[in-house]
């Protein structure tokens, strides 16, 4: 093997001009790496978050590395079809190992390229939500909100359903509420509007969405979308939820559960009190 790629060959005709053309070539190829490197970050400056253009940069490094040790390794005299047969059968069980590497950065590739989201948002994909930490070569890093580092597959993110909660500058938030029937729905579909409006953290436009949503068993379900920027998330809805339950206590609204009446008997008789229930089972 040593004979066909001819390093006894190498080392008895190599000189100094030579090793100066490969120098030339190395340095040569460096500067040509840099200076597409620089090129594609202005053309993509706008374009690409921080992490893509990372990603883009490895990639063009890796690629000029490869071109420029298969120049220098040819200019050197050595026969590169032996090598690159060597090559190609470590290549293949290379490739077999690492078949799900090759997906994962092939999948990173496809992210980058669909700039479905960045550093600093918030996702959620599958049963896991938190800030994007990281976006690395084979997976990103996931940061939850009780500080825990996930870690997920390029592969896996890319055939899977991702949502992407803080895309756009702003978003809503629904709040389900349910009233019982014995209260005026006009009179609490008033007290969300006004809650609302009263709200500091909530935008005048888009304005909010109240509606009746469905009449359920143990009540009548509303629904309040209220808009706000993205950052104020958490505050919205803690602030929300609090106010619109003392809204409720101050005007009467009953917030219904659901409840079973038991009947015991023929049809004159009186529902049975939950003790009464009690005394019966012992």
């Amino acid at each position: 093997m040593f004979k066909d790629l001819a390093f006894e060959k190498l080392l008895q005709n190599i000189d100094p001009a030579q090793i100066l053309k490969v120098l030339i070539i190395i340095v040569s190829g460096f500067l040509l790496v840099r200076f597409i490197r620089f090129i594609v970050r202005k053309i993509f400056e706008k374009n690409l978050n921080p992490q893509s253009r990372m990603l883009v940069a490895k990639f063009i490094n890796w690629t000029g590395f490869i071109i420029v040790t298969l120049i220098v390794l040819s200019e050197l005299g050595i026969e590169l079809t032996a090598l690159l047969g060597a090559a190609g059968i470590l290549g293949l069980a290379l490739g077999v190992a690492s078949q799900k590497s090759l997906g994962n950065i092939i999948s990173g590739l496809f992210l980058v390229a669909e700039k479905s989201f960045e550093i600093g948002d918030i996702i959620r994909v599958g049963d896991k939500t938190g800030v994007v930490h990281s976006i690395e070569t084979l997976a990103i890093m996931l940061k939850t909100f009780d500080n825990l580092l996930i870690r997920i597959p390029n592969e896996t993110l890319i055939s899977a359903e991702m949502t992407n909660i803080t895309r756009f500058p702003i978003r809503r938030q629904d709040f389900n509420i349910s009233i019982s029937y014995k209260d005026d729905i006009k009179t609490a579909m008033d007290i969300l509007k006004k809650a609302s409006e009263e709200n500091p953290l909530c935008l005048d436009e888009p304005k909010p969405l109240i509606l009746v949503k469905d009449f359920e068993d143990s009540g009548i379900s509303l629904l309040l979308g209220v808009w706000f920027e993205k950052s104020n998330y958490l505050d919205v809805k803690n602030s929300m939820a609090m106010d619109i339950k003392r809204r409720f206590d101050e005007a009467g609204i009953t917030i219904p559960y659901p409840h079973l009446t038991l009947y015991y008997g023929d049809k004159e008789s009186k529902p049975l009190s939950s003790s009464e229930i009690d005394d019966h089972d012992q």
